[in-house]
């Protein structure tokens, strides 16, 4: 085959092998344009980062399962919870370990998205009576999602908790509330600087 009836084969491969390679990059980029941002900024390290980066892919792929289900949310406050964390992950720039804390970022946001709009099935959940009255009553739905995490109500409230280390049971600490479970025992407090309840799983 002379090389003119060759140069269209030729062609033709190497315009596969530039779209192969463009998808790829792409795919291993994260979610927004690498080419906007400011050099030295979190969005860049997250860039040259491909851990980050995929942390980045999926906290955009649950963001939009979660925009499906807030559609009808009254008052409307994903879209700002979402600018505020950017803003939030932003400044860990003031971190002494910026990687660390831009990764912990990701996965507590994943996580809280996951949990708040049942974007995964939950693992299971307890009613809990505290200080023997049992109109005192705190329920927990409890969600597989990394890290683990629990949706308590308690009255009229609402508590988002995220598993901690514990030396026995499962404890769950919110912005101001924790739960510590064990055996079917909890102490759980709930606002800032509340006394702890003792409360008993109800059966």
């Amino acid at each position: 085959m002379s090389l003119a009836m060759r140069l269209p084969a030729i062609a033709a491969g190497l315009a596969l092998f530039f779209i192969t390679a463009t998808a790829t990059a792409s795919a291993a980029g994260p979610s927004f344009d690498c080419g906007k941002v400011e050099p030295g900024s979190i969005e860049a390290l997250i860039c040259t980062d491909d851990a980050l980066s995929a942390l980045d892919r999926k906290l955009s792929q649950v963001y939009a399962a979660a925009t499906d289900k807030a559609i009808h949310e009254q008052p409307p406050v994903l879209k700002a919870e979402q600018r505020g964390w950017i803003k939030g992950r932003d400044d860990c720039w003031k971190s002494d370990d910026k990687r660390a804390c831009v990764e912990q970022a990701y996965r507590l946001r994943i996580a809280e998205l996951q949990a708040r709009y049942r974007l995964v099935a939950a693992s299971g959940s307890a009613t809990y009576v505290c200080d023997g009255q049992p109109a005192k009553q705190v329920t927990a739905t409890f969600f597989e999602t990394d890290p683990p995490t629990a949706i308590a109500e308690f009255g009229d409230r609402t508590s988002l908790m995220f598993q901690q280390p514990a030396g026995s049971g499962a404890k769950y600490q919110g912005p101001n509330e924790m739960l510590w479970e064990h055996q079917g025992e909890a102490v759980i407090s709930w606002g800032h600087d509340s006394p702890e309840m003792r409360c008993r799983v109800k059966r």
